[in-house]
């Protein structure tokens, strides 16, 4: 679990610095820093936007493709092992009320 965390804010950082370094000139009031960059890199990676801050030059509209594919894996892979864990243990529970029957 800590090693997804730690997986997940590298790849923050380097959304947000990636939008930073393509955007700060187009957009020199919505990205002014790595930090205020953060906002678009956390919707980005958990979500697909929610329209506030966007895109506008070439350069950022494929790094923001990329940012997107890795936020689906990001999100997407663990929940398939925490759904996989759960029915697993859905099933040991069922064997366990049966052998008390």
């Amino acid at each position: 679990m800590i090693l997804f965390l730690i997986v997940t804010l590298i790849f923050l950082f380097l959304a947000s610095a990636g939008i930073y370094y393509f955007e700060n000139e187009a957009q020199p009031d919505v990205f002014s820093s790595v930090i205020h960059s953060a906002w678009w890199g956390i919707v980005t990676l958990t979500t697909v936007g929610y329209g506030d801050v966007f895109p506008i030059t070439v350069g950022d509209k494929i790094f923001t493709f990329f940012m997107l594919l890795i936020g689906v894996g990001i999100v997407t892979i663990p929940a398939g092992l925490v759904a996989s864990a759960l029915s697993k243990a859905r099933e040991i529970e069922d064997e366990n009320m049966e052998k008390k029957k």
